[in-house]
């Protein structure tokens, strides 16, 4: 097999937590683990090790926001074949540092454009321009078929133990191809279910249109799963081996990946805690059965800590923006503090600049409670000494434009 001694054989871990909690035997796929840190090297390394090299006078090139360039530039290290690997602007030094790390002197980075569309349409042009060969992150049989040993592994791990659910992540839907062909051929009575970030539900919608469709605006939160189209022959194959699909607020991805850290000490970027965001949905119809999660990716930057419990605390219901109309006056604020806010409630966020003469003046203020019901107790209180306000958390173009 190609993938022999380039890919780790990544754990299949029982989780007892889990398997509490929803009342079903949970076991982890841990892709997290890989040297590069996601199942990527699979796809990219399986593809580039079928090529002729003759056929590669000028190389290869890829466009990625992380995971995927990361495999890429492993593969061109590892084969001795020159690379081109084209990035957002906006992508974190740590990855590209990391690129450059695994491609030593075989790639060469180059940093394009504002989004992963931008760099994918400049990396066509190299194509078109120097006759490279694209190495394209989902949308390639080979590519497909790499990610498949993800499940090879899972059925051979289990040693013949039924394994009821497959729960994957889906972006482009390069792994749901893989591993979906591999379990339809070899457990055809194991079901296949798919996650996708509620951001950006490329599949989902493509499913319910009938035919491949390209999303407008996205979150890109998730940013290994935030596509705008799925591949083609992704599509084809989840029309076929796709038992469901569910969308999971980014929210709650958020919620799931510090659980996670706090309570089993494991690290995943938001796309690697998916599946297991999604457990919660399925836990009167996975009750008893077994179930495999597929935690896809562990590279996550540092810097995203203080947005992913920012995100948590706002989907969990604790943590509240508002435009509160102050009176103009000295005591305003203390009789704010004294008569509204809770004996637990805390202001994580106040912001004030007095303009104008006016009698009153709008504050924006982050207020976090303690328990969700607390929300409306303090909602209430508002509404009993007459405070004008205006909450933020559902207004997003407001919420966004001033938090």
């Amino acid at each position: 097999m190609q993938l022999s001694g380039v890919a780790v054989v990544t754990p299949l871990s029982f989780n007892a937590r889990l398997s509490e909690k929803y009342n079903c035997r949970v076991l982890l796929k841990r892709e997290d683990l890989q040297v590069v840190r996601s199942y990527k090297i699979r796809g990219a390394f399986y593809k580039m090790s079928t090529l002729d090299k003759n056929d590669l006078p000028n190389g290869v090139v890829c466009a990625s926001a992380g995971n995927h360039a990361q495999g890429v530039a492993f593969a061109c290290q590892y084969l001795q074949i020159h690379g081109k690997i084209f990035m957002p602007t906006v992508t974190p030094s740590q990855k590209v540092e990391k690129v450059k790390f695994f491609g030593k002197g075989f790639v060469e980075v180059i940093l394009w454009g504002d989004t992963y569309d931008d760099a994918y349409h400049r990396a066509m042009e190299e194509v078109s321009l120097n006759k490279a060969v694209f190495i394209h992150p989902f949308d390639d049989e080979r590519i497909m078929e790499g990610q498949g040993t993800v499940g090879l592994e899972i059925l051979d791990a289990a040693k013949g133990e039924n394994i009821d659910v497959v729960m994957l992540p889906i972006g482009g839907g390069g792994l749901l191809g893989g591993v979906g062909s591999c379990f339809k051929q070899l457990s055809p009575q194991t079901a296949i279910y798919g996650v996708e970030p509620q951001g950006a539900p490329a599949m989902f919608d493509s499913l319910k249109a009938g035919k491949v469709v390209t999303l407008g605006q996205i979150d890109s939160f998730v940013d290994g799963a935030a596509v705008r189209r799925v591949g083609e022959q992704s599509f084809a194959i989840a029309q076929e081996v796709l038992e469901d699909l569910v969308l999971v607020p980014e929210g709650k991805v958020c919620s799931t990946i510090l659980q996670l850290y706090n309570e089993e000490g494991i690290v995943v970027e938001p796309a690697g805690a998916l599946t297991l965001a999604a457990l919660d949905m399925y836990r009167d119809r996975f009750k008893g059965k077994t179930v495999v999660c597929v935690v896809s990716g562990s590279n996550n930057d540092i810097t995203r800590t203080e947005e992913i419990r920012e995100r948590s605390l706002i989907y969990e219901g604790l943590k509240h923006y508002f435009i509160i109309r102050f009176p103009q006056r000295a005591g305003a604020l203390r009789e704010f503090l004294n008569n509204v806010l809770g004996p637990t409630d805390d202001i994580t966020y106040f912001e004030y600049t007095k303009k104008h003469n006016r009698a009153s003046g709008p504050a924006m203020v982050g207020i976090q409670v303690q328990k969700r019901e607390d929300y409306d107790q303090l909602l209430a209180r508002m509404e009993s000494h007459n405070i004008s306000y205006q909450t933020l958390n559902d207004s997003r173009l407001l919420f966004e434009l001033l938090v």
